[in-house]
């Protein structure tokens, strides 16, 4: 058999390999046949171009396994869209003598920033200038690669009935294409994309003067960019040149070739065969290696109906005479089989509910692939998000793939630790960025112990905001004072809050050398220096070694050295401009566990092949992205610039897709939807089962259907769905502990909690289990309410007889006092003041009424009654807001800040509290009196809004002392009910009060899996 040989034959030579076949290891193979009985070292004087690193690397690997025992020395493998001049094809002091250096991404960004700052827009924000500069920097990009002669001529562009938003950008982009230039040749740097838009245009010029004497083959490009197109024409050229097209169709129509549009697949290789100037019909095959001719038909066939499918829009209406052209042609080749049905087979589509149900399918079908050794699998998706949540997955199972995306700086330790810093300097006194810096694994400082670090947290942080450091020394201070009985704190408690006030010292004095720089805003690079020396206090040098540390310190370094033109910069701005930064960083770490799995993005799977390929993020916006938009040209004014049309990328990603659709297992993946919010199929996607809804079964006249499997999705699904018994959906607890341990002793509103929530008691009394504060705890509703009782409190204490003159101003004053003490901040207050003031004006009417009865006050009085019961002696206690004496009996006040016990909720024994007061008064009465008759239960509702207060009197007279030895009574059943070990303590027997009476323990009740998701609804 005659070796292949791809440089026999006239010039120019242009191959192409089909879109089924796999590029990388068909390329390998037809370069080994070429080398045959030639020397291993022959190859050796070969160079390879290809598009990215990725391929290289892939080409060389698939090499070497294609050679297998035979000794071969390896080509020149380049990447075409990352040359250098100190590489081949090139060699140093060559192409890239007279060029300048490229400028560094980040440096260019802040360069462009400080131009735009000094020469067009002094005084603008940092951030904005950045902005800006992004902007700039991707219209000059566009520039040099579509090798614009004169963008300053875009000045000139705009017409006099354009918008005015048109006429600006226009005259700003052409101030900046002048001053840019001049800066760069100021600096002696040139902007990256120039430098390799020129080095490819040199090598054209030079291999279509000079030809290569040696053997090159390039390989999978495109020529998106001109310059590289026409290296492509003088390598095909070449007396050992050829090119080699990625899935090139051939197959399609003169009509169809002349149709397609800047969003077809084909659109970037119709551009590149014309612009070398050769016919579709020039291009020949490249090498095919042995297949299984079933394999070869199968996957032919897939080509033909994918490409059929993605045909353009203006040529769709012959798709029935193209598929019943192809039904033709595979019955004339002794095809058995239908060509539709063919290509179908190893397609699928799987439809997910949303994300993170694609997410958990994908993972569980590449875990699947590591099943069979050997076997690969790559995910294939320009949707990182998407990405992220599959790694996440599959480390459930310690599986790392080979991911091309890398990681958000943001997202890892030290991008989150310079994170944190930057919002100390913003706020420092801020329970959630102090906790987490003095938590964040990175933090060396000795002071922060766990015993310091825990002690800080729940004396100064939980609760209501702290504002100052005085506040949190004052809390600390506070804590170690003796306790209410008087016993002192023991020497273990001090000992931890001293160490916790060392720590807040340290960190008042970070906070206040890092704000010192802002008075109260700086420069840039003094806010950098200042963060930059934060981190290394708190964090020791260290923290900056590893990948992360590595892209932090440069990412600093660069706004030390390029901040400083950039204008001042307040707290807040900087901390918003250092986390866009972070998150706008990428840092690419390795360390996969199994290199036979691949999350790549559609640009780097262009030319990558595996055994099962997936292709995920198949939704409108997404895959295909929407054409973008230019900030600053029209497309009237880029398409007399010379710039390409946004929707050209709409095309390039639609070759990726093709390529990848057509391998021999490929799984179409899409989301009903997207970030809580319906969405749309993508247009290849949509378009493929029209085609083969409308390509009808020959044999029974039914459509063809493409494969849905749903094992993969019931089984993602299945793994995290709860299921009912051990591991799945709890059951409504009902635990029924010893009655040793049952409480024999409950305030009046444990009471109000066990009729509705009998697991709350048990859960606070039998456990032990207390609530803790949330850090920052909003000072709303709760601490509202806790305000006002103080506040009614200290009024009467302070006139227990006669009110002051001045009692509404007093009242006022007092509210003001108690909801600043609890915690209601500066803006809160400014809400909260004639609030208060509406409140007061209600109050002081409500109390000279109230005393006008001639009664004796008494205030949070706690008062108490024990009785029997069968398991021992019971004891009730209450702590009563205002309870008023009068020569009849004694009325029991309840104040509140939301809404009241109804009348039937009393009555019904739900709300006891007020009842159970009064049948303690009845019984056991004040400390220093007797039994007292209750003879009013009211409820007394203060809010300062319209209605500012309401007096709700829920019982009066013989009814009040009824109700309350009703609720003696039947709290006495109860307890002896529950004095039975077999009787348990369940979860909401009252359901009807989850909505506006909460639980603190339902999330250990795990109420919402047997209550909403196992739909068990609780009798009353």
């Amino acid at each position: 058999m005659t070796p292949f040989n791809p440089f026999a034959g006239p010039t120019p030579r242009w191959f192409s390999i089909p879109a089924h076949r796999p590029f990388l290891q068909d390329l390998a193979a037809g370069v080994l046949d070429w080398l045959g009985d030639h020397p291993p070292e022959a190859l050796s004087d070969a160079t390879i171009l290809l598009p990215n690193r990725r391929a290289a690397r892939a080409f060389t690997a698939a090499l070497a396994t294609l050679s297998g025992d035979r000794p071969v020395l390896l080509p020149q493998v380049r990447p075409l869209g990352d040359l250098e001049e100190d590489e081949p094809p090139f060699t140093p002091g060559e192409l890239g003598l007279d060029l300048p250096p490229a400028i560094a991404p980040l440096t260019r960004r802040f360069e462009m920033a400080r131009m735009i700052v000094e020469d067009f827009a002094p005084g603008l924000s940092p951030l904005r200038a950045l902005e800006l500069a992004d902007g700039l920097g991707g219209f000059l990009d566009s520039c040099h690669i579509e090798e614009v002669e004169d963008p300053a001529r875009i000045a000139t562009l705009v017409e006099g009935d354009l918008a005015e938003h048109w006429q600006a950008s226009s005259e700003f982009l052409g101030l900046a294409v002048h001053a840019w230039p001049k800066r760069l040749e100021a600096m002696g740097l040139v902007d990256a994309a120039w430098r390799r838009t020129r080095l490819l245009r040199l090598l054209a010029e030079r291999w279509t003067d000079h030809p290569p004497t040696g053997p090159v083959i390039a390989a999978g490009s495109t020529g998106t960019v001109k310059a590289a197109a026409d290296v492509l024409r003088a390598v095909a050229a070449g007396p050992q040149g050829c090119v080699v097209l990625p899935g090139l169709d051939l197959d399609l129509t003169e009509a169809a070739w002349g149709a397609i549009d800047e969003q077809h697949p084909q659109s970037a290789l119709k551009r590149l065969i014309s612009r070398a100037g050769i016919e579709r019909d020039a291009v020949r095959p490249w090498f095919r290696r042995p297949a299984d001719p079933a394999v070869e038909a199968r996957g032919l066939a897939r080509q033909r109906l994918v490409n059929e499918a993605l045909r353009p829009a203006d040529a769709t209406a012959d798709w029935r005479a193209e598929i019943a052209r192809l039904r033709a042609e595979s019955a004339a080749a002794g095809i058995a089989r239908d060509p539709i049905a063919l290509g179908l087979e190893g397609l699928s589509v799987v439809t997910a509910h949303a994300e993170e149900d694609a997410a958990a399918t994908i993972a569980l079908m590449m875990r699947e692939t590591l099943e069979t050794p050997g076997r690969t699998c790559a995910l294939v998706t320009p949707d990182l998000a998407l990405g992220r949540r599959v790694a996440a997955r599959l480390e459930r199972w310690g599986v790392v793939a080979d991911s091309s995306s890398g990681t958000g700086l943001d997202r890892m330790p030290v991008g989150v630790l310079v994170d944190l810093a930057a919002r100390f300097m913003v706020d420092p006194p801020k329970p959630q960025t102090v906790l987490g810096l003095i938590k964040h694994a990175l933090t060396t400082l000795p002071e922060a112990t766990p015993q310091a670090v825990t002690a800080l947290e729940a004396t100064a942080f939980r609760g209501p905001r702290t504002r100052t450091w005085a506040t949190i020394e004052a809390r600390l201070a506070g804590a170690g004072e003796p306790r209410r009985d008087g016993r002192p704190p023991s020497d273990a408690t001090l000992a931890r809050l001293a160490a916790a006030a060392a720590l807040a010292a340290r960190l008042q004095t970070f906070g206040e050398t890092a704000r010192a720089a802002f008075t109260p805003d700086a420069p840039l690079d003094v806010a950098a220096r200042a963060l930059t020396t934060l981190i290394e206090s708190l964090a020791g040098l260290e923290v900056w070694s590893g990948p992360d540390g590595e892209a932090a310190a440069a990412l600093l370094s660069q706004l030390i050295e390029g901040g400083a033109s950039l204008g001042a910069v307040s707290r807040e701005d900087f901390a918003e401009l250092v986390r866009t930064l972070l998150r706008a960083e990428t840092v690419r770490t390795g360390g996969a566990t199994h290199p036979t799995l691949r999350i790549l993005g559609a640009i780097e799977a262009r030319l990558v092949r595996a055994d099962r390929m997936i292709l995920a993020g198949l939704e409108e916006g997404v895959w295909p992205q929407g054409a973008p938009i230019d900030p600053f040209l029209s497309r009237p004014m880029r398409q007399t610039l010379g710039l390409p049309p946004p929707e050209r990328r709409v095309g390039q990603t639609a070759q990726d897709f093709v390529q990848a659709a057509c391998a021999p297992e490929a799984i179409l993946i899409h989301s009903d939807r997207r970030g809580g919010q319906p969405a749309v199929r993508s247009r290849w996607l949509w378009r493929l089962e029209m085609l083969t809804r409308g390509a009808h079964d020959p044999d029974n006249d039914a459509p063809v259907e493409i494969h849905r499997p749903s094992a993969a999705l019931a089984a993602a699904r299945a793994l995290d769905a709860p299921r009912p018994g051990e591991g799945g959906l709890a059951p409504r607890p009902a635990p029924k502990p010893p009655v040793a341990r049952r409480p024999r002793k409950l305030p009046v509103t444990g009471v109000e909690r066990w009729v509705r929530d009998p697991y709350a008691v048990y859960a606070r009394y039998v456990l032990n289990l207390k609530s803790m504060d949330r850090p920052d705890q909003s000072a709303e509703a709760l601490l509202r309410g806790q305000a006002i009782h103080r506040a009614v409190e200290r009024l009467t204490l302070s006139w227990p007889d006669v009110l002051p003159d001045d009692c509404e101003d007093q009242i006022a004053d007092l509210l003001h006092e108690e909801l600043t003490r609890h915690g209601f901040e500066d803006a809160a207050m400014a809400r909260e003041r004639p609030l208060a003031r509406n409140a007061a004006r209600w109050l002081a009417g409500f109390e000279l009424r109230r005393r006008a009865r001639g009664i004796v006050i008494r205030v949070e009085e706690e008062v108490a009654l024990t009785f029997d019961a069968p398991a021992g002696p019971f004891t009730l206690t209450a702590k009563a807001d205002r309870i008023e004496l009068s020569a009849t009996g004694a009325a029991i006040l309840d104040f509140k800040t939301g809404a009241a016990p109804s009348a039937k909720q009393v009555k019904s024994g739900f709300a006891p509290q007020l009842t159970l007061t009064g049948a303690i008064l009845a019984e056991a009465g004040l400390s220093d009196t007797g039994p007292v008759d209750p003879e009013e239960l009211t409820y007394v509702r203060v809010v300062g809004r319209k209605v500012a207060g309401e007096q709700a009197v829920r019982a009066s007279g013989p009814e009040a002392a009824e109700l309350s030895r009703a609720a003696l009574a039947g709290l006495k059943a109860r307890i002896a009910r529950f004095d039975v070990e077999a009787t348990p303590y369940p979860s909401w027997v009252a359901p009807q009060f989850m909505g506006n009476f909460g639980g603190n323990y339902d999330h250990l009740a795990r109420v919402w899996e047997w209550h909403v998701a196992g739909a068990e609804e609780p009798e009353a």
